[in-house]
């Protein structure tokens, strides 16, 4: 078994982690958000010398979706099953995005988090599950939640110098092309990693959890997405490092973060390339990640009492597993986007969902194609496995937190999602979107499912 990367950094960093970590609210599973990492240099600014980080920044967001799904053909269902019965269901959030200078390159954020709603089914029964905001959703009433609390410092190493815009989590400083970029407190491990410009975030382009982000990478996370946890970058002009290290939850897909972080943690590594294809940026990520966290063995339970139940078998055990994430522009407001990952399989879902393999691939139109600059037409698909013993543990009868029909006649969970977003205003959009899941939670007894929704995203 491979040993952890070693890591040293300042207690105050670690207090810090642990203290913003626990600020969770109630609520339930996860999702991507915002890049925390500081975008790259654009055109220099004029003059430099002269140029100053602003003192603070204030962004909002809200964002509502309608889903539904018709009736379809179900046999049997179980516990975590889609209800084969027609089902609407909505979520809603509504975020407020803050930072202040703290020193020279340094700024602390804070976004305080409303929402309210919740997925089909109660966000279970597919495994890519189609509402990217269904996991910070999961009350009929408004819940309040810390989701980010954490600082970040700029090193700034030389080579050209350029202005980062003011954004969401970012105060608009001056940031040389090579620099080093550290981060600690409470935020999301999917800020910082397996970023994409076409297909990141459920609020404004795909809705998908499994081309959101790797489905296979069960990314360390409370029930809402987000943890303590502390990163690195490095960043040259073409290429990218990041290290990350974060609490996991001290019970799969909850709230509470477990606080022994010597036996409970997930450590993550990147290399980014960034190039030029036919004068065509391109970017290509790889991914490694290693977990610890009390989880259950497929095995152990298969070997138990029948049914199986993996929470029986819980103690402190590593999941590995990689991904590959690669973007190309290939024309003017055309771009194209693949991921792939895969987990060992041993160990029961913790953070994320129930993929263990996952390949997706899409395109993305801008609009200015039709004369509607502001507006974005995605196509993408998705087909996403589960380990030998995985399916095993689920056709036995057992239960993971988000699938489990009680019976598996196994087949590969393969999700077709496209959706247009119509942007009459710079800061309103509004989507129309479709997907087809073929063999829902891995079961070719159900389906197939035929998924709908609209979406309101309004930002400042």
């Amino acid at each position: 078994m491979p040993q952890p990367i070693g890591i040293a950094f300042p207690r105050w960093c670690v207090a810090l982690a642990v203290i913003s970590g626990a600020l969770a609210r109630p609520a339930g599973a996860q999702t991507g958000a915002p890049p925390l990492q500081a975008p790259a240099p654009s055109a220099p600014a004029a003059p430099l010398a002269a140029a100053a980080p602003a003192g603070w920044t204030f962004h909002a967001q809200t964002t509502f979706i309608e889903q539904m799904h018709p009736g379809f053909d179900a046999p049997y269902s179980g516990a975590n099953s889609l209800d084969p019965n027609q089902e609407w269901k909505h979520t809603l959030s509504l975020t407020l995005f803050l930072g202040h200078t703290l020193w020279p390159g340094a700024a602390i954020y804070y976004d305080p988090e409303v929402t309210q709603g919740e997925g089909l089914s109660d966000t279970t029964g597919i495994a890519g599950f189609p509402n990217g905001e269904g996991s910070r959703a999961s009350s009929v009433t408004p819940a309040y939640d810390t989701a980010r609390l954490f600082i970040r410092q700029v090193v700034n190493l030389g080579g050209t110098a350029a202005m980062a815009d003011d954004a969401e989590n970012q105060i608009s400083q001056v940031q040389d092309e090579s620099r080093l970029t550290f981060t600690v407190g409470k935020f999301s491990a999917t800020d910082v990693f397996d970023n994409n410009s076409y297909s990141h975030d459920p609020r404004t382009q795909f809705l998908n959890w499994a081309l959101v982000d790797d489905g296979a990478w069960d990314y360390p996370a409370d029930g809402k997405g987000y943890t303590g946890g502390f990163t690195t970058e490095w960043t040259l002009p073409t290429r990218t490092l990041r290290y990350g290290i974060f609490m996991e939850p001290k019970v799969a897909n909850e709230l509470p973060l477990d606080d022994r972080i010597d036996r409970a943690y997930g450590q993550a590594f990147e290399w980014e390339e960034r190039f030029t294809a036919g004068r065509r940026a391109g970017a290509l990520r790889a991914l490694v990640f290693w977990n610890r966290a009390h989880m259950g063995s497929y095995q152990a339970a298969l070997d138990g009492p029948s049914p199986p139940d993996v929470t029986l078998s819980r103690e402190y055990r590593s999941k590995t597993g990689a991904g590959l994430n690669g973007e190309q522009e290939v024309a003017d407001g055309v771009g194209l986007f693949a991921r792939a990952g895969f987990d060992d399989g041993h160990t029961e879902t913790w953070a994320y969902t129930e993929i263990d393999r996952s390949a997706s691939a899409g395109v993305s139109f801008n609009g200015k194609r039709w004369g509607r600059s502001d507006d974005t037409l995605g196509i993408a698909g998705v087909a996403n496995g589960l380990s030998a013993l995985h399916r095993e543990y689920l056709a036995a009868g057992g239960y993971g937190f988000i699938i489990g029909d009680g019976r598996l006649n196994y087949g590969p969970e393969e999700i077709l999602e496209t959706y247009y977003n119509w942007t009459p205003e710079k800061w309103l959009m509004i989507a129309l979107d479709y997907q087809f899941v073929q063999n829902p939670g891995y079961n070719r007894d159900r389906g197939p499912v035929n998924v709908f929704a609209v979406r309101l995203h309004a930002e400042y």
